[in-house]
């Protein structure tokens, strides 16, 4: 197992770390001065200085750098770019300075991959140059849809037209102004074979039909400009060309990106977690009671050191999963997949909680970027698979492990 980064990959992180601290960090201010954070989506605009700081990273080489494509991307390999990605997930909108931001990131990769040549052209090469964002529509408020197989909303084919209906949630990105595009996910074949009833459809926005109901806040915040929508699919009629892959490819499709898009989570969680606990020992230094700094004080040595090894440990498990699908592929990598997808988050969210305790009431507030921290690691515990579903399958390759090994 090599983690090494390639000399490629080293020129890049130094790059990158070099421009996040010297133009997205003293950005920050002025990208959250910008937002108008209201539930009402149609009056968010995408702050100026995104824009500014795109065009600049563009010219700097850094831009889509998820991509493994060499036509398309970087060439970068998963374990050269976990480090990237860590880069990035201590600064809530600087994934997407660098084009690396999701829903975008898993929508290109369905397209690179699944979509037709037409698809490609018409919204793969937008997307990545960055000019428009794109939604995913696959969650549903009245079903489980951790099990995709509960869906209700449906994809009927009728002719040359494909006609979709039913109600999606959390349908991230799809409140950002510069979104024109989505994937949804509807029931196709209800007899056909377990993994083979869904589709994956393509929807222009707008398109009639297609209504936007409510943006859906995550602990008070509607994470503007992108969001959270609950969308209605009322006779939305497109063209059949606009499914991927064919109808019947929806749950493949799905596998194939989840894989991915869950792995670069877990790489901008890490992030988050090291500035999680950059703030805690800044603050644990700086901060005096009962005549000792913070950091000398009850537990508090235990805590740091426990979040350092906690950190680093889950790095280590991202890069082997990371490691795994770049020689083996995503579907051998199963296991290490969801393995991380369980203590990314969980790390995260622990590290952050610390932090914000060793902050006091200074933790809950704006004046530190840790409640939205918190918010952020607490969400991805349910987003991609809830902690309850990985843990299954975790087991369940365990299981079918051991009883091969056996003799």
């Amino acid at each position: 197992m090599d983690f090494e980064h390639s000399p490629k990959a080293r020129a890049l992180i130094a790059r990158m770390r070099a421009f996040i601290d010297a133009r997205v960090r003293p950005a920050e201010a002025a990208y959250r001065a910008e937002l108008d954070n209201g539930p009402d989506w149609r009056n968010w605009r995408q702050p100026a200085v995104v824009e500014a700081l795109k065009r600049d990273a563009r010219e700097a080489g850094l831009w889509n750098l998820f991509l493994t494509d060499t036509q398309d991307g970087t060439g970068l390999s998963n374990v050269d770019y976990a480090p990237l990605a860590e880069l990035t997930g201590s600064i809530g909108f600087a994934a997407e300075v660098f084009n690396c931001s999701a829903p975008d990131t898993g929508n290109m990769e369905v397209l690179a991959r699944y979509g037709s040549a037409a698809q490609r052209e018409r919204w793969l090469a937008p997307l990545l140059d960055g000019t428009i964002r794109s939604a995913f529509c696959m969650t549903e408020p009245d079903v489980a849809s951790s099990d995709a197989t509960n869906m209700q909303a449906t994809a009927i084919v009728d002719g040359d037209a494909i006609v979709l209906n039913g109600r999606k949630w959390w349908s991230s990105g799809i409140g950002h102004p510069h979104c024109r595009v989505l994937i949804f996910m509807g029931l196709t074949d209800p007899a056909g074979e377990r993994h083979r009833r869904h589709s994956m459809v393509l929807v222009p926005l707008p398109t009639p039909g297609v209504t936007i109901e409510r943006m859906l806040p995550v602990f008070g915040d509607f994470d503007a400009p992108h969001g959270h929508g609950e969308v209605v699919f009322d006779n939305v009629r497109v063209p059949v060309d606009h499914v991927i892959a064919g109808p019947g490819r929806g749950f493949e499709i799905a596998q194939g990106r989840l894989g991915p898009g869950r792995i670069h989570h877990c790489m901008r969680l890490i992030g988050v977690a090291e500035h999680a606990l950059a703030l805690l020992c800044a603050r644990a230094r700086s901060r005096s009671a009962f005549g000792k700094p913070l950091a000398g004080l009850g537990g508090n040595a235990d805590i740091i050191a426990d979040a350092r090894i906690a950190i680093d440990q889950a790095r280590l498990l991202t890069l082997r999963a990371a490691w795994m699908i770049d020689t083996v592929g995503v579907h051998a990598a199963m296991s290490e997949i969801s393995q991380i997808k369980v203590v990314a988050p969980n790390v995260a969210q622990r590290v952050v909680d610390a932090a914000i305790q060793i902050h006091g009431g200074a933790g809950v507030s704006d004046d530190v970027p840790l409640a939205r921290l918190f918010a952020q690691a607490r969400v991805l515990r349910l987003a991609d698979g809830p902690d309850e579903v990985h843990r299954a399958m975790i087991a369940r390759f365990e299981q079918q492990r051991q009883a091969g090994a056996a003799p």
